[in-house]
C-alpha cells in the first residue's frame, strides 16, 4: 500500500491518505500505526504476507450488505444478534460462529441485510454498543471484498488486543493515524512505489527469521 497524502507538503504518492484500508490489504502497512511502515515489525506479519486466502465457497449473501460482529459474549446467541442489528433495518441472514466440536460460540457473528443503507446504519449506531456488559465491534464485511485480505489465523486480520503485541490497523477499530511529515517517503509513481515494495518482500521471502 502507497504512502499516505500529506496536506501539508503536497501529494507524496499517487493517491490519498485514509484512516481506512478500503482498497487492497497489505500486511506491512495493515501493521503500521499509520500505514506507512516498509517492512514487518513480527513474525505473524511475514506469515501473512506469504501465506494465500480464499474465502469459502459455502459462503452466502451479499457481502456488500453484511457485517462483521465481534467481542461478543458467548452466551449472546442468533436471536439475540438478529434483534439487536433488527433495529437497524430487515436482517436477511444472521449467523454466530460456532466451534465445530464443542458448539460454542467463537464470540463474533455475520449479520446481512436487505439494502446497503442498513449496513451504514449499523455501523453508525452499533460500534461500541454494549452488549451482556462487553462493547461490540461492528464494522463492514470484507473477507470477500478486500483485494488481498488475510485473516488473523493467518498472521494478518483487524484490530486486535495490546497484550497479543499483534495490533492491525486501518479498520474501524483501530483506524490509521496521520502519520508524522518526516515519516513519509516520496515516490515518483505508481511504478516506483510497486518495484520498491517488490524489491523488499523478494528481501524478507529470503530471509528466515529465528
Amino acid at each position: 500500500m502507497p504512502p499516505p497524502e500529506d496536506p501539508q507538503s503536497g501529494p507524496s504518492s499517487y493517491k490519498p491518505w485514509s484512516k481506512y484500508c478500503t482498497e487492497e490489504y497489505d500486511p506491512v502497512a495493515v501493521g503500521s500505526i499509520d500505514g506507512t511502515d516498509e517492512f514487518p515489525h513480527d513474525r505473524a506479519l511475514v506469515r501473512a504476507m506469504n501465506s494465500t486466502y480464499k474465502p469459502s465457497p459455502k459462503a452466502e449473501g451479499d457481502p456488500r450488505h453484511t457485517v462483521f460482529v465481534g467481542r461478543l459474549e458467548h452466551c449472546v446467541d442468533e436471536e439475540r444478534v438478529r434483534e439487536l442489528f433488527g433495529r437497524c433495518g430487515t436482517v436477511v441472514r444472521c449467523r454466530v460462529v460456532r466451534d465445530v466440536v464443542t458448539g460454542v460460540s467463537r464470540g463474533y457473528a455475520f449479520v446481512e441485510f436487505s439494502r446497503r443503507k442498513y449496513v451504514e446504519r449499523a455501523l453508525k449506531e452499533l460500534h461500541g454498543k454494549t452488549v451482556e456488559g462487553k462493547e461490540i465491534l461492528v464494522d463492514e464485511e470484507v473477507g470477500r471484498t478486500l483485494k488481498g485480505w488475510k485473516p488473523r489465523r493467518l498472521g494478518g486480520g483487524f484490530g486486535g488486543r495490546k497484550k497479543s503485541q499483534q495490533l492491525r490497523f486501518g479498520c474501524r477499530d483501530r483506524p490509521w493515524m496521520f502519520p508524522i511529515k518526516g515519516n513519509v517517503v516520496k515516490y515518483g509513481s505508481k511504478n516506483e512505489f510497486h518495484r520498491e515494495a517488490r524489491q523488499q518482500r523478494e528481501l524478507l521471502n529470503a530471509f528466515e527469521f529465528p
